[in-house]
């Protein structure tokens, strides 16, 4: 591929992936990340809650597919920086057959993707270097690795935001499950507005900062991207509020939302 195709990381601004990863513990991010993460930390701490908590929810709708869905393929778009509890990590715990398909059309994020993510031997663990606002390029890449006549879970976390316009990240949603067959699944979370003030307030700075902006959508936008599709209880909730493990403290509510659903 051509250098255009493939760019340098640049290092110069901060970069979401990298920030989300500073947030979450990990190691995979520039000074510039920190101290935007830490700017955004100043004004709202509680951005590290809703990191960590996002990446609860996937870990719980994942196993939710896995064990009680039955799915066995899952499309992971926007995948960002590895870190703990990946999907496929998840997923082939449970069902080691399990295949994967990430996505992401960042070159940093790529290469940390094929260095780290190691597939068990009865699965597969594949790599797509596309944009999520090419939806055909995304399924006609990762038809070489999944199977369309099965069900499949698509993964959207926390990369509809980065979609200005609703109705496109919309079209986007619809075009995607258009190609899936039925009892596949659609999984989305993302922040959300109208929830905290203060968190909407840290995110107009940080869409100031150099970094691509992220959008916060209110919860009945983020409830439209299921039109069509068979909510799983308890619908699109704050991501702490999705099936909470047992026994776990009573979880309180953050300006991150997200549900799961089933094409029929």
């Amino acid at each position: 591929m051509s250098a255009a195709e493939h760019p340098k990381i640049d290092t110069s601004v901060p970069h979401s992936a990298r920030i989300w990863n500073y947030w979450l513990g990990g190691k995979d991010n520039y000074p510039v990340d920190e101290a935007a993460g830490d700017a955004y930390t100043d004004v709202f701490p509680g951005i590290v809650t809703i990191a960590r908590g996002s990446r609860a929810f996937l870990r719980r709708t994942i196993t939710y597919l896995v064990s009680e869905a039955g799915i066995r393929q899952f499309l992971d778009v926007g995948t960002g920086l590895p870190t703990a509890q990946n999907t496929h990590e998840v997923a082939q715990q449970i069902a080691p057959e399990s295949r994967i398909v990430y996505v992401d059309n960042d070159p940093m994020v790529l290469a940390h993707a094929r260095a780290l993510l190691y597939s068990t031997h009865e699965g597969v663990t594949a790599y797509i270097d596309a944009d999520a606002t090419n939806p055909d390029r995304i399924l006609a890449a990762a038809a070489e690795t999944l199977d369309f006549e099965r069900p499949v879970g698509l993964i959207l976390s926390n990369i509809l935001g980065h979609v200005a316009d609703h109705d496109q990240a919309r079209s986007i949603v619809t075009r995607l499950m258009g190609a899936l067959p039925s009892g596949s699944y659609l999984c989305v979370d993302d922040g959300s507005l109208g929830i905290d003030p203060v968190f909407e307030q840290a995110q107009d700075a940080y869409n100031k900062s150099g970094a691509v902006p992220y959008n916060l959508r209110t919860v009945d936008e983020i409830t439209r991207y299921f039109d069509g599709l068979e909510l799983v209880e308890p619908g699109v909730v704050s991501v702490t509020q999705w099936r909470p493990e047992p026994g776990s403290p009573t979880p309180e509510v953050v300006a991150e939302h997200g549900g799961l659903a089933r094409k029929p």
